[in-house]
This record gives C-alpha cells, structure tokens and sequence, in this order.
C-alpha cells in the first residue's frame, strides 16, 4: 500500500485568540446594531418634524399636511377677518387703532433688525409667537426664557402641572397637543406671566397682549382636529375678530429706510425699491396699506391683499410623498446595509485539508476477496465473477445485453475452442461448493476473457 505525502498544515490560531476574537465580536455587533437603531430614530424624528423655513409652513393658503389653510377656513367660519401679510412692514401697518392679532407662526425667519419692532405694538394689539427661539425672544425684548424640550408635542389638559390656566381660550380648548417647548419667566422678572400647558403655552400682559405658545401642532392641517387644537388655535387668534397672518416665504432679507411716493420715510425689505413699488407674486402691485392700496387700513379676507395665491413653490419628488414615506424608505435602506454587512462577512484563512490514501486495485480486490471468505459468501462471489465477465465478452463480441446464453455461449466457445457445454457451465454453471472450486471458477474465467480479447483484438495485449 502507498500513500501520499500531505504538505504540513499551517499553524492553527490559538483558543485564546479565537476567543477574544469572539467576545470582540459579542460587544461590537449588539453596541452596532444599537448605534444604528438610535442614528435611524433620530434620523426619522428629524425628517418628520416640519420646518418652519419650508413652503408653506402654516400658511393660510396652503393645504399641506403643514399648511394652515384649515384654520383660515375654521376662522372664516367665526366671522373672524383673515388678512395675509408676506411681509413685515405691511403687517405692522396694518395694525392700525382697530383691535387685531398679529400671528407669526415662524419668527425665526424674520431678521433681527426688524424683530425689535414687534415689541412696540400698538395697545390692544394681539400677538401670538409659535415656538420662539432664545435669539428671537431677547430680540423682541420678552421677559420669557426656554427651558425643557419634549422629543414630541403630547396632548395635555392647561392645568396638567397642577395650577389653573388664566387664559380663557385654553380653558375652554381644553387639552390640546400644546406641550412641545416650555417657557417661564426670566430671572428677576417681577410682573406677571399667565403658564398653561405645563408652560407649553405662556401669556404675557405686556405693551401688547403676548402669547407664546411651543408648539405648531394645534395650528396644523394634520393635527388640527385633534383634542381641542382648532379650539385653542381659533380662540388665540379670533379674539379681536380681526387676523393679520404673517406668512413668510423664507428668511426675510434685511431692512433699509427709503422715500415712498408720499415723501415720507418708509421701510423697504428690497434695496433699491419703494414701498409702493412692491410686486406680490403675481406680478400686480400690492395694494395693501403700505402702498395706499385701501383707505381703510386694508383689512381683507383673501389669501393676500392683490387676490392672488402664493404658490407653495416647486413639487418636486421629494415634496411629492409624505415625510412617513421617506423615514421608512430610509429605515428599510438601513436595513438592507445591515443585512449586506452580515452577509458579506470576511472569510477566514485557507484550510489545509490532508490529501486521501491512494489504494491500487489490486489491493482493492484482494481486500474485497478477503470480506467474501470470511463472509463464506462463495456464491455472491461466483454470480459477481460471472457477471462481470459476461458484461466483458459481450462487449469484446458485439452482442447486445439481451443475448441470450445460447448466443454467448456458441460464440464465445467459437473464439475459444472449447465445447460449448463447458463454456455454459463456466458462464452459467453452478455454485461452488468450496473454495477451491471458486478460486478455479475465477482463473478459468479470466482464461476466457484473455482468449477472446486476444482473438478479437491482437494488437491491444491485456484487456485489463
């Protein structure tokens, strides 16, 4: 017997090395997954809160899920007069000595030049602030700071910390989803400072009436059937049955001091270009107070004061599905890199595998031979000897595998000289009865086989 020679296989990694390996793995894939389930959250709360810089943001002309065109209709509905402003300078001049609400709903898009003006309103004067920022709030000079932060707005009763809400409005709205952003009052602010909503909502007695409210959610086309929103949002604003809703299209540019066609100083958010000169976004002139549109005092209940609705800018791919879709699209994304990581695991070293024993056949049919006769299996070994051998003489003959012994065994005698009585007997003969007879049994047979390959073929010598 012989065998070959496999190389030496390379030195195998130590248990210690395996197994730190397999504990790194153990703190690095849970602390992975976690990192990318917080990282996914956090990317999904962002992309569903709404901007207040985005087109359209509570709006009264906008009928987005973040427009506020519905509470301009429940307004309407009140008899409450709603007159849009896209500028500043209008909307204060509007405020004339008829009692009015001046609602902002995104005074961080203001510029903080012009933020001071709204803390000279005339008396009687409404003004609500949706979710002011610090830089907002010093600027108009409020005696109100932010404290905590909510990850979300939650539906709360005015009186949820404990202390009745003096305002009437939000006692009547009852609970509403107002707690998003809290406020108080400054340090060493003596004077008063009406908190509901757990400070969700604050009033401020001040030069004019000042509400502060940290949330956008009860003035949204979304959320507005919610709880008591559209009450809360509908008192706020409808009180003096007169709006001048300041709907900004973007960060406001900043202000000069020019002439106006009366001579007088007038502000102008564009250089180069009078008040009275202002186009809307149809191209016609604005006729609201600033440029002597009306006499008197321009209120209007129309989208802005031309007739003309303010386009909520371009509907792009984005713009065309909501935020739920894209946060899910995302999380899915997520989900299949993680899937694609773990697949795509790195392989380890090559394997060496030791080659087989190689075993020739004769050590083959000898070793067989030997199971045969301690088996005492003589005739399964006769009937193998005996097939094989026929299979043989079949092919070296040309005979089809349906020949029948007769055939076999004429032409086999023919090609051998032998009686064919004997080469029927060799090929279909009966079982020895020892182990002599079978031993003779397999010699007469290869004795035949080397004969007829032989006689049919010369040139090619041993048929084995």
């Amino acid at each position: 017997m012989t065998t070959a020679v496999s190389p030496t296989p390379a030195p195998e990694r130590t248990a210690p090395a395996r197994r730190r390996r397999r504990r790194r793995h153990r703190i690095a894939l849970p602390c992975a997954l976690a990192a990318a389930l917080i990282v996914t959250t956090l990317v999904a709360h962002a992309v569903d809160q709404p901007d207040p810089a985005a087109p359209g943001f509570l709006s009264p002309v906008a009928a987005t899920e973040h427009g506020g065109s519905r509470l301009a209709g429940a307004l309407r509905g009140r008899g409450v007069t709603v007159q849009r402003e896209s500028d500043l300078l209008p909307a204060l001049l509007a405020l004339d000595d008829r009692p009015a609400t001046l609602f902002v709903p995104a005074p961080e898009l203001l510029h903080p030049d012009t933020l001071g003006a709204l803390g000279d309103l005339p008396a009687g004067t409404r003004l609500v602030l949706v979710d002011p920022s610090r830089r907002v709030l010093e600027q108009v000079g409020l005696p109100v700071v932010r404290t905590d932060r909510r990850w979300a707005a939650r539906a709360v009763r005015p009186d949820t910390d404990g202390r009745p809400c003096p305002l009437p409005e939000a006692a009547r709205a009852g609970s509403a989803a107002a707690a998003l952003q809290h406020y108080a009052a400054s340090p060493g602010h003596a004077g008063e400072l009406r908190r509901c909503y757990s400070g969700g909502l604050v009033h401020l007695p001040w030069t004019a009436d000042v509400v502060v409210i940290g949330a956008s959610d009860p003035f949204r086309n979304d959320r507005i059937d919610e709880w008591g929103n559209e009450e809360l949002a509908a008192g706020l604003l409808g009180r003096h049955g007169r709006v001048v809703w300041l709907d900004l299209d973007g960060p406001a540019p900043p202000p000069r001091l020019g002439t106006g066609s009366t001579g007088e100083p007038a502000w102008s958010p564009l250089p180069g270009e009078a008040p009275d000169e202002r186009r809307d976004d149809d191209g016609g002139a604005n006729g609201g107070p600033a440029n002597g549109g009306s006499d008197d005092g321009g209120s209007d209940d129309s989208p802005d004061q031309s007739g003309g609705e303010r386009p909520d800018g371009d509907n792009p791919l984005w713009a065309a599905f909501p935020t739920w879709f894209w946060a899910l699209l995302l999380q899915l994304a997520l989900a299949a890199l993680l899937v694609v990581l773990w697949r795509a695991r790195r392989l380890g070293p090559p394997v060496t595998e030791p080659l087989p024993v190689r075993v020739h056949s004769a050590e083959t049919v000898l070793g067989r031979a030997r199971l045969y006769q301690r088996a005492r299996a003589r005739g399964p070994a006769a009937a193998t000897l005996r097939s094989a051998t026929r299979d043989r003489l079949r092919t070296r003959l040309n005979l089809p595998a349906t020949a029948s012994p007769d055939e076999v065994t004429a032409l086999v005698a023919r090609y051998t000289g032998d009686h064919s009585d004997e080469i029927h007997e060799l090929l279909y003969g009966a079982t020895p009865a020892t182990d002599a007879e079978l031993l003779a049994l397999a010699r007469s047979l290869d004795r035949v086989t080397r004969t007829v390959a032989a006689a049919h073929h010369p040139s090619e010598g041993d048929p084995r």
